[in-house]
């Protein structure tokens, strides 16, 4: 079983080995380096870390927006990363990942970049059904209508531009284009972070009520890890394009075993001003490595208090110190048994 399989049946989603590299003229970047994730029908996976750790890279290779430099990406059994086809010397979709793309969609951090400011609502929302030739003018409508009313969109607003609206309304105008072809998984990238604190609890409430009442998965892209505390039911913590570990939320959050996810959720601040006082802050020496010369072994070893000589040298694997909690960590059941915090 791997970093966050279920024991009991076959994933929605499974993702081994998955890399991306970006050729520069500084050299290659390793944005994300041979990472393992699995989502489960109807499930939140919450993938957390620092800016450029490659989460949201991540994510859009396992939307196939960007062709994985390696590794497979399967949806229900079937690997769509293989699906890509080379024409005239460049790789583009073939039809059968074409077809397969109904069944994943995504949404964007900025709802005021995502949204094309020359299209109607009308526009916005049913371009996935004329893309996909789903029925004809007066049936899209009728379902763009539909979809719009089930993210709290007034349907009469079908004529009006995004200019006209709030960043909430253009994200629930976003949520609803995602939702119009009826997907089974949804990569949320950032869904909430552009947005209001007072609209960010709407969003995410109505995340929650789509998934609990159509049976959505998603992949749920944050930095704040409130949101996804709040959101998910497991929670992948990313390193400089490696998870390093992947727990269930309560496990995680209550015994964080990495190193790295330790100092991140002591970083969270605390309201009640009882506890805040008593709570030891981790702070991390030195910067994030630059990915383009990452360090060997470890990548987090510049930087973690208790690395040790092998720790430069060999890449540690994320192996299970639970049955719920996996970690990459050469010191993982030392430290937790010695209740290093």
């Amino acid at each position: 079983m791997t970093a966050t399989s279920t024991k009991n049946e076959l994933p929605l989603l499974r993702v081994r080995g998955l890399s991306m590299s970006f050729v520069t003229r500084r050299g290659t970047v390793r944005a994300v380096d041979n990472i393992d994730l699995d989502v489960a029908h109807g499930e939140t996976l919450g993938v957390v870390g620092e800016s450029g750790c490659g989460k949201s890279t991540a994510g859009r290779a396992i939307l196939q927006l960007l062709r994985p430099t390696a590794g497979s990406v399967q949806l229900d059994g079937r690997d769509i990363a293989a699906l890509w086809q080379k024409r005239l010397g460049r790789w583009t979709w073939g039809g059968e990942l074409r077809d397969l793309r109904r069944e994943v969609q995504m949404v964007f951090q900025d709802p005021y970049a995502s949204l094309d400011p020359r299209m109607t609502v009308e526009d916005i929302v049913g371009e996935p059904l004329h893309a996909f030739r789903v029925g004809d003018v007066q049936q899209r409508r009728r379902r763009v209508q539909a979809v719009l009313e089930r993210v709290g969109m007034d349907p009469r607003y079908l004529r009006r531009y995004p200019h006209e609206f709030s960043g909430g309304q253009r994200q629930r105008i976003g949520i609803a284009r995602a939702l119009v072809l009826q997907p089974k998984l949804i990569v949320c990238d950032e869904p909430v972070s552009a947005l209001d604190v007072s609209v960010q609890a709407q969003i995410i409430n109505l995340l929650q009520e789509l998934q609990r009442d159509l049976g959505v998965a998603y992949i749920l892209i944050a930095h704040d890890l409130a949101v996804v505390r709040h959101l998910s039911k497991r929670v992948a913590v990313m390193y400089l394009g490696r998870v390093v570990e992947s727990a269930d939320c309560d496990s995680l959050y209550r015994e964080p075993a990495h190193p790295y996810t330790r100092a991140l959720l002591s970083a969270v601040p605390v309201a009640d001003p009882l506890i805040a006082p008593s709570r030891r802050r981790l702070a991390l020496s030195g910067e994030v490595p630059s990915p383009l010369r990452p360090p060997g072994g470890c990548h987090f070893h510049t930087r973690c208090p208790h690395a040790e000589a092998r720790c430069r040298t060999e890449v540690p694997s994320l192996r299970p110190l639970s049955d719920t909690q996996y970690v990459a960590c050469h010191r993982a059941e030392e430290l937790a048994a010695n209740a290093i915090r």
